[in-house]
């Protein structure tokens, strides 16, 4: 009998991914294309993808609308994915993937999504929170709807038994402003959102240091990953930061290296309990992940080859000239 789910992923603005190759793309006439994949798409989604392809077990729960919502839970059915869906009046919307053979890269082009009328918010808000206090992890990453109240994710968190089920957190804009005002297991953020945090780019990883000093001055997190690009990542705790130096790969696309540091990340802690090593296994993950294109996400066995290139340096923690300097960083 295989394992129950210790990972709960939470998607509140799910696509159904279409990821078309072509050989150039032309600024005139038609793009001749052929459809790589069709799947299932959205941060939380995409995070049980990527524990599944480990070897482990997450229950995706996620929003489902119209046809296409439809669409959405049959091919998560026809995958394999452990999944939950609440049914909305919206629909649920689509994403494209363009991936580029001669350039080898891919783009991305996702609608916003469609708002969320108050009864499907506020049976969305129930079910996570009935949910939460059967898994031991909880995932909370993506989009979310347009529309969605600012402090959505933070009454989440606000209601959640900590001491029942760790939140990791990849959040951006204003839910993750307002989270910061409570206090999650674990704070992943990409460049952008912590950039806007930190008021100026995030380009080496005193920068991304900084950051993680203020999520954990603030005590909005017990362990805060900020990651720094093709550079890797910074994984902080109270005591130590460690810059976790990512191996070579070749890039093709960086649609689901986040979510891959994520899953990654999650499972292996789930299964040991060692942040740090789990965050260089994620870390793993995502270069793993960039080299494939489209929506497409690690194979396990490249993951334990990256593993091996992955190294770490550590550095007892003390505010940075940047955190010092970060004035905009402001929780009121």
């Amino acid at each position: 009998m295989p394992k129950p789910p210790t990972i709960l992923t939470v998607t509140m603005n799910p696509t159904v991914d279409i990821c078309l190759e072509v050989d150039h793309l032309h600024g005139e006439g038609k793009n001749r294309a052929h459809v790589r994949s069709v799947q299932g798409g959205g941060g939380g989604i995409n995070v049980a993808r990527c524990v599944a392809r480990l070897g482990g077990s997450a229950l995706a729960l996620h929003t489902y609308g119209g046809e296409t919502g439809l669409r959405l839970e049959r091919l998560l059915a026809e995958e394999g994915l452990v999944h939950r869906g609440i049914e909305i009046g919206a629909e649920t919307r689509e994403a494209v993937v363009i991936a580029e053979l001669s350039s080898g890269h891919s783009f991305h082009i996702v609608p916003p999504g469609a708002e969320l009328a108050a009864t499907d918010r506020a049976c969305l808000f129930d079910a996570i929170l009935a949910a939460a206090h059967q898994f031991p992890y909880l995932v909370l990453t993506g989009s979310v709807p347009p529309g969605l109240p600012d402090d959505f994710c933070a009454r989440l968190l606000r209601n959640i038994d900590s001491s029942r089920t760790r939140v990791v957190l990849d959040i951006a804009g204003p839910q993750l402003r307002e989270v910061l005002r409570e206090k999650a297991f674990a704070i992943r953020l990409d460049r952008c959102a912590a950039a806007g945090l930190l008021g100026r780019p995030i380009e080496r990883f005193e920068n991304a240091q900084a950051v993680n000093d203020l999520l954990l001055a603030a005590g909005a997190t017990e362990i805060a990953i900020t990651t720094v690009g093709a550079l890797g990542a910074v994984y902080s705790n109270a005591a130590f930061h460690h810059r976790i130096c990512a191996p070579s790969s070749p890039f093709r696309s960086d649609a689901c290296a986040g979510d891959s540091l994520v899953g990654a990340f999650t499972y292996r802690l789930a299964a040991s309990g060692d942040g740090l090593h789990a965050c260089e296994y994620g870390v793993a993950a995502a270069a793993a992940t960039v080299s494939r294109p489209g929506t497409d996400v690690f194979e396990a066995t490249t993951v334990d080859a990256l593993l091996d290139e992955v190294h770490t340096d550590s550095i007892a923690r003390g505010i940075t000239a940047d955190a010092a300097s970060a004035s905009r960083f402001q929780l009121d």
